[in-house]
């Protein structure tokens, strides 16, 4: 079976978020995948089948399937533009979340995603005891998204990732308006099996909603402030989020496992 990994939301690889990438012929079982996944130990490994014109598309992190990952589904993209279907500039993909368009323009992939609604709730104690500093306002989607006032507190915070586990939403996401970009934003993940994502997708899904609304400005782009780093390329359009940015191929690779046909 052929495996991809590709560095998202960056020109160059060691930066951005790596995904892998596995395009079969047909469905294996889900404790296969899940195998696969926690041999890679990246944050996400895609699984992708083409079912007519469309690609079904699954994610799996190290604690299970997820029902939506940006920066794997920009991966799986860049390896079915570049490699098997070079001639056309839209995928789209069945999901847990329902269809995702791609589209490529030269060498920028452009996604659309649902906007998770927010509702504001109250900063707690457990947020700013897990955290390690006070939020100034807290959101709840599918995820939990913390504003700051600085982005300093973004770049130099250092949560506790068993305090994090403990809170509301699959996901944390902190944020801050930016001084250089829009935004900036870092994104952990201990409840999915990864203490922090390098640059989150799905979280977006949130932060650009948010910042759309508080910036007044449709337009965004937005910093992922991890230690890989990655920049996003952002607006709404219909309600949904538009999330662009570049990738990079590492590597190529066959796994050698048996990948018959799934009895499940």
């Amino acid at each position: 079976m052929k495996q991809y990994v590709v560095d998202v939301f960056t020109e160059e690889i060691f930066s951005g978020n790596p995904a892998a990438v596995c395009v079969m012929e047909h469905w294996i079982s889900d404790s296969l995948m899940m195998k696969i996944a926690l041999e890679n130990n990246f944050s996400e490994t895609a699984f992708i089948v083409k079912e007519g014109e469309k690609y079904h598309l699954r994610w799996f992190t190290l604690a299970g399937e997820i029902n939506l990952c940006g920066h794997a589904t920009m991966a799986s993209s860049f390896v079915i533009f570049n490699f098997f279907e070079k001639n056309n500039t839209k995928i789209i993909f069945s999901t847990l979340s329902g269809d995702l368009v791609v589209r490529r323009f030269k060498d920028m992939f452009e996604m659309e995603f649902p906007s998770f609604p927010l509702k504001e709730i109250p900063v707690s104690d457990e947020m700013i005891d897990a955290i390690g500093a006070k939020p100034k306002a807290a959101y709840l989607g599918e995820d939990l998204l913390c504003v700051f006032d600085s982005e300093e507190i973004v770049r130099k915070a250092d949560p506790n990732m068993e305090k994090v586990k403990k809170l509301e939403g699959l996901l944390l996401h902190i944020t801050a308006e930016g001084k250089t970009y829009d935004c900036v934003s870092r994104s952990f993940a201990p409840k999915c099996g990864t203490a922090e994502d390098p640059v989150c997708g799905r979280g977006h899904c949130h932060i650009i909603p948010y910042w759309v609304t508080k910036l007044s400005k449709n337009n965004l782009v937005a910093y992922q402030a991890s230690k890989r780093g990655g920049t996003l390329y952002c607006r709404m359009e219909n309600g949904k989020v538009i999330l662009a940015g570049k990738a990079a191929l590492f590597s190529v690779g066959e796994l050698f496992v048996d990948s018959g046909k799934s009895d499940s």
